[in-house]
């Protein structure tokens, strides 16, 4: 027994054999991807649009168009900003319009650029890319491409992380700025965070999570969490740009000696693998389109330096198409570039069209639940009490009256009503119809809000009352 416990003992650990994902081998472990810089045409233009919207990110919550922030997310009292614009949650039709515009228009980018937003534009790029890895370098230096990293100095591995945590939260408060205001992100930076708990808790786990995100996650948001490239299959077709390797010209790949010796005759890829080495998600392009593959052409950069070197023309690895890559001619005119313009320009239009219509103030006629539903006064008038919310859109405090369109009259005591600048003011009113204007026990009714001369809005509502005239 004892014998056979030593043997059982002393199996060798299975070893790490091929990957699963470029980011996992096959034993489960994380394989760390450590990506060398392929400083080329693309990446040098890529850097200069990289740092261009990092500090858009930062100067935006500072600028201000009409007196207001440029943009504003305001989740806790559902108002956003847009463009100096203010819209609340309850108006859904421009949100609508909003959102199926932006989508339509990452669809129609995507059928025709790729996946240009993830390469070029896409914050978890820019900022891993361009920001993170440089500074990880910066501190390992030499011994960046291991992934042990034993022989450096434990110093270094704790100023990095020190710096990664100082630029998260950075990030963090310059995050939070765009949903809670950067003057209220200021004040929280001047108080002890036992004067505000729950927002310094806030500020904490986002800081937390930024650092979880671009410190240990990195190019698994790419290519586990991101749902984004497995959409790729349905916004793209074969007319789509991509980053793609010509198959035709590379192969067989490897040593033109070698190759000739055997008889064979070579193509221009001679192996070298830096389009692996030099992938920030670890992926060999040569093996064809894959989700993984975020179209940074950092293996364009690669293999045009190694083309030039051997002197061949660059484009192995070049922004190309499925249909030319497969002989095949890409047509400019395809139903998906033609249905998305469309589309896109069909909610465009229906956005432009309801803020041409949007007021400073809106009126909304609600019923009182719990209440009788309509009142016989002495004089035989039909009184119903409704529910009114007043809602200012300005910058400024106004004062708003109410009236009836038409036969009738309003008993409203509370009015006129002062609404402060971008919120509501609910009010109770009794709303006084003649009986013979009732129908079926039912009688159309027309409310309009406004100030002096201007009339803001109007809405209607149907109100009860006696089945018959005069009862």
């Amino acid at each position: 027994m004892s014998d056979e416990k030593k043997t059982v003992t002393n199996l060798p650990a299975a070893a790490p054999a091929g990957e699963v994902l470029s980011t996992m081998r096959e034993d489960g472990s994380r394989r760390w991807l450590r990506p060398k810089v392929s400083p080329g045409r693309f990446f040098k233009k890529r850097a200069v649009v990289a740092w261009i919207l990092m500090a858009m990110f930062t100067i935006t919550p500072f600028i201000k168009l009409g007196g207001k922030p440029l943009f504003l997310f305001e989740l806790s009292t559902r108002r956003f900003i847009v463009f100096g614009t203010t819209f609340h949650a309850d108006e859904t039709l421009p949100l609508a319009f909003l959102m199926l515009t932006t989508f339509v228009g990452i669809f129609l980018l995507t059928a025709l650029l790729g996946r240009v937003w993830c390469g070029w534009a896409c914050p978890q790029t820019v900022y891993m890319e361009f920001l993170y890895r440089p500074i990880e370098r910066f501190f390992e230096g030499k011994h960046y491409k291991s992934p042990t990293r034993h022989e450096m100095p434990r110093w270094k591995l704790v100023a990095k992380y020190v710096v990664f945590l100082l630029i998260s939260l950075h990030l963090a408060n310059t995050f939070l700025s765009w949903f809670v205001g950067v003057d209220k992100v200021f004040l929280w930076t001047q108080q002890s965070p036992l004067e505000h708990p729950q927002s310094f808790i806030l500020v904490m786990a986002t800081t937390a999570m930024i650092m979880w995100d671009f410190a240990f996650w990195r190019e698994q948001m790419c290519t586990l969490a991101c749902p984004y490239g497995r959409f790729q299959s349905v916004l793209l077709d074969k007319g789509s740009l991509i980053v793609g390797y010509d198959v035709d010209r590379g192969e067989p790949r490897g040593s033109k000696k070698r190759l000739a010796s055997q008889g064979v005759e070579a193509g221009d890829c001679v192996d070298c693998k830096l389009c692996v080495t030099t992938c920030p998600t670890g992926i060999d392009i040569r093996q064809g389109l894959q989700l993984e593959c975020i179209a940074c052409t950092q293996c364009i950069d690669a293999c045009d330096e190694v083309m030039d070197k051997v002197g061949t023309p660059r484009g192995l690895i070049r922004y190309t198409t499925q249909n030319t890559l497969q002989g095949t001619e890409t047509k400019r005119i395809r139903p998906r570039v033609v249905i998305y313009p469309i589309l896109l320009a069909i909610f465009l239009g229906g956005l432009i069209t309801v803020l041409a219509k949007r007021t400073d103030a809106t009126l909304d006629i609600l019923r009182v639940r719990g209440q009788t539903p309509y009142v016989t006064l002495d004089s035989g008038e039909i009184s119903n009490q409704v529910h009114v919310r007043i809602t200012n859109r300005t910058d400024q405090t106004q004062t708003y009256d109410l009236r009836i369109v038409g036969d009738g009259r309003l008993d409203i005591p509370q009015f006129p009503i002062k609404v402060e600048s971008e919120s509501s003011a609910e009010a109770n009113i009794n709303v006084i119809l003649p009986s013979g204007h009732f129908s079926q026990g039912r009688a159309p009714v027309e409310l309009e809000l406004f100030t002096g001369n201007d009339t803001f809005d109007s809405a209607e509502k149907t109100v009860l009352g006696p089945l018959f005239s005069g009862l």
